[in-house]
């Protein structure tokens, strides 16, 4: 599942297309929150799916590795430069941000990858040259072109989101599915075994 960026309505109308079931292992690539009209709803959706889905895999996106980075007050503007305010508004209760525990500990327990016996799942791509146990979690969480130019053999598909495209990318090594919801295009998620595609609207 590409990055869904608080666009709550399109991940419930992509996933009624889909019909994902108990058996199934849904990846989620990063950056549920920011930027986009309900990001606290996204994250109780994904919360409440975890419990349907035992088998879902959250992986953490640079979106929201900022915010940790803000609450922890490392940095603060890039999060708010990047459509922390967004997701800060959610959160805001009586005049004050207010994140329940269960949210803050999603944030935290989020890892920056995850590996099956043929495909590589990472938020934003892997460095050319490295494998993935030698990746730096910047690079898993920001890197782009270097990224995305490589024709790299990490010995396994590598699916990504972060960056966004007009439409989902299936190359030889690489399945990009961040294509724009919060942008007004689409919400992408694709079955990386049989390379189904699905998007809503």
């Amino acid at each position: 599942m590409g990055d869904i960026h608080g666009c709550l309505e399109q991940l419930k109308g992509l996933l009624e297309r889909v019909r994902p079931s108990p058996e199934d292992r849904v990846v989620f690539l990063g950056d549920y929150i920011d930027r986009g009209p309900d990001p606290r709803g996204v994250v109780e959706f994904l919360l409440e799916f975890g419990r349907k889905f035992p088998r879902s895999v959250f992986l953490k996106g640079n979106h929201e590795a900022m915010l940790l980075d803000f609450l922890a007050d490392r940095e603060q503007f890039p999060f708010l430069l990047n459509g922390g305010e967004a997701t800060l508004e959610s959160y805001r209760e009586a005049g004050k941000v207010r994140i329940p525990k269960e949210h803050l500990d999603f944030f935290e327990s989020l890892p920056c990858s995850f590996e099956t016996d043929a495909f590589i799942f990472v938020h934003a791509g892997l460095r050319p040259g490295l494998s993935l146990h030698a990746q730096r979690e910047q690079d898993m969480l920001w890197i782009r072109d270097e990224f995305l130019a490589s024709d790299y053999d990490w010995g396994k598909i590598v699916v990504f989101g972060h960056t966004p495209l007009r439409e989902a990318l299936l190359s030889r090594n690489k399945i990009g599915l961040d294509t724009a919801a919060v942008y007004g295009r689409h919400l992408s998620c694709c079955d990386v075994e049989r390379r189904q595609l699905w998007r809503y609207p």
